[in-house]
């Protein structure tokens, strides 16, 4: 199984990690550190900044390490765990001098933040926004379209090709390739070319899993990670509790304008398809009309959202686009029915039509439904059976890599689309 997302054999020694963070402890945090004690009052003396730098230090390796556990996640670019990554490593450390009461320089700490902030999004406008994933590709047996995905280049290999310009070789594994086939990939791989399976390659790149190459068999390594579960669940609830007050003044503004812009109830509430496949009822913000059902009670075509939904009123078309009308559903997570990240839950009449037409669908339910998914922030709202089938990928995907670092991506993602609008009907 390749890493997350690849890493390109570079040469260029800014693409170095440990160039990376050399440079930033001697500009971050060293050179913070020299002015501290040359410019600021002499009430500072030196064993405080001291502290303050070794501080600064681990804070910057921690928030490295983190920034980088991020960035490897698939379909990401390097400048999505920036922000995150720094910010939980100096709160954590800042947490521990105040709770021990270490004394230290605020400025120091701040310059030193800050400094990191600038010089990895330097270093990614230099570089990362520039790498080019550069394939070859071995012949025959089931292999993706890498040559459509953004940011890879594919030429497929002959017996005559030279690697002078490629970065990694794909193959299908499955497929029986000719020994002198077999005996060229082991000469790419003792002579440092990494060689990947195509489907982990293609998924890795993509953050999808993809359908026709799952089977009732390969549901035991789609399981998601046990070890996840519970601490997520005690996230989600002490989350629901913190955020809940805060956003209650949005609430209060939300239902009274929703009781003026037109008769019919503040809160709207449906029968939806939940965790291990058992029906819950989820609870929103109305933000549409109350109209009698075209097709009878439960009819599929009432139940899908259509672009330009003349049905959505116009406070309606606010909520959804901002995502204030999935509030409520704060409610469902302190039941115990929904956790802030997974999969989005489907109505019931919905979630029964796409199981009878998407192979393995109800798997999708073997972890809590979320009000924002890791399908949602890269695909957006979807009706149709072939949209269907490709966010059944993205969310096979999430199951399969269940873990803190993808659930902080698709916070920071969630983040993104509430201040755009992507996705929203």
């Amino acid at each position: 199984m390749p890493p997350k997302k690849l890493r390109l054999q570079r040469t260029s020694l800014v693409l170095n990690p440990l160039f990376q963070l050399g440079v930033a402890a001697l500009a971050c945090v060293i050179w913070p550190f020299l002015l501290t004690a040359r410019f600021l009052p002499a009430g500072v003396n030196d064993y405080v900044a001291q502290n303050t730098l070794v501080a600064c230090l681990v804070a910057l390796v921690l928030g490295f390490m983190l920034h980088r556990s991020l960035s490897n996640l698939p379909g990401t670019f390097e400048s999505y765990g920036i922000l995150p990554g720094y910010l939980t490593s100096f709160g954590l450390v800042l947490a521990v001098i105040l709770l021990f009461r270490v004394e230290y320089t605020r400025s120091l700490l701040v310059m030193s933040f800050l400094a990191c902030i600038v010089w990895f999004f330097a270093v990614y406008l230099m570089v990362q926004r520039r790498t080019l994933l550069r394939l070859g590709v071995i012949p025959g047996g089931r292999l993706p379209r890498f040559d459509e995905l953004t940011g890879v280049t594919s030429r497929v290999l002959t017996a005559q090709s030279t690697l002078d310009d490629i970065d990694a070789v794909t193959a299908d594994f499955r497929h029986e390739h000719s020994d002198a086939w077999e005996a060229r990939i082991a000469d790419y791989t003792l002579s440092g070319i990494p060689v990947y399976h195509s489907k982990d390659l293609y998924e890795s790149l993509t953050g999808r899993a993809e359908l026709e190459n799952l089977s009732e068999n390969n549901f035991g390594a789609l399981g998601p990670a046990n070890s996840w579960m519970l601490p997520k669940q005690v996230i989600d609830w002490l989350a629901a509790l913190i955020i809940g007050p805060l956003v209650l003044p949005i609430c209060l503004v939300a239902a009274v304008a929703i009781r003026l812009d037109g008769p019919g109830p503040i809160l709207f509430r449906q029968s939806r398809m939940g965790y291990r496949g058992k029906e819950f009822t989820v609870f929103k913000f109305r933000t549409m009309r109350v109209c009698t059902p075209s097709g009878g009670k439960g009819s599929v075509d009432d139940l899908i959202t259509r672009p330009q939904d003349n049905r959505i009123t116009r406070i309606g078309k606010f909520l959804r686009f901002t995502r204030i009308d999935e509030l409520p559903q704060l409610i469902n997570i302190l039941r115990g029915e929904m956790s802030l990240i997974g999969p989005r839950p489907e109505a019931t009449g919905l979630s029964d039509w796409y199981q009878s037409e998407v192979p393995f669908y109800r798997y999708r339910h073997i972890v809590k439904p979320g009000i924002t998914g890791w399908a949602q922030v890269n695909q957006g709202h979807v009706a149709g059976v072939d949209d269907i089938k490709m966010k059944l990928q993205f969310d096979f995907y999430y199951i399969r890599n269940f873990s803190i670092w993808l659930d902080i991506l698709i916070v920071m993602k969630t983040i993104k689309t509430m201040l755009t609008g992507y996705g929203h009907k």
